[in-house]
C-alpha cells in the first residue's frame, strides 16, 4: 500500500533562533497537527517578504495570514476560513 504525502493546511514561516517562532509553533500545534514550518532564510523571496514579520502563519489555499502576536482563537478562525471559489 502506497503512503500518501499529506500537505499541511497551515504554514508557519520561521527562522532558527527565533524564540517568538518557537512560541508560535507551540501555540499552533496545540490547535492542529496540520502545520508545516518553512525556514525563510533559505529563500531570498521569503526572507524579503517575511523577514521583519516572522513568525507568520499562512493558509496557502485561502491566502489568509496571521502576523504575530496571534492567539488560539485566531488560529481557529484561520482554520475555519473557506477557500474562495
Amino acid at each position: 500500500m502506497k503512503s500518501q504525502r499529506i500537505e499541511p493546511i497551515l504554514v508557519l514561516y520561521t527562522t532558527s533562533g527565533c524564540h517568538l517562532c518557537e512560541q508560535a509553533e507551540t501555540l499552533v500545534r496545540q490547535q492542529t497537527a496540520w502545520v508545516g514550518t518553512v525556514e525563510i532564510v533559505d529563500d531570498a523571496e521569503l526572507l524579503e517578504r517575511y523577514g521583519v514579520r516572522i513568525p507568520v502563519l499562512r493558509r496557502p489555499d485561502t491566502g489568509g495570514e496571521l502576523n504575530w502576536p496571534f492567539d488560539a482563537a485566531g488560529v481557529r478562525r484561520l482554520l475555519s476560513d473557506h477557500p474562495s471559489d
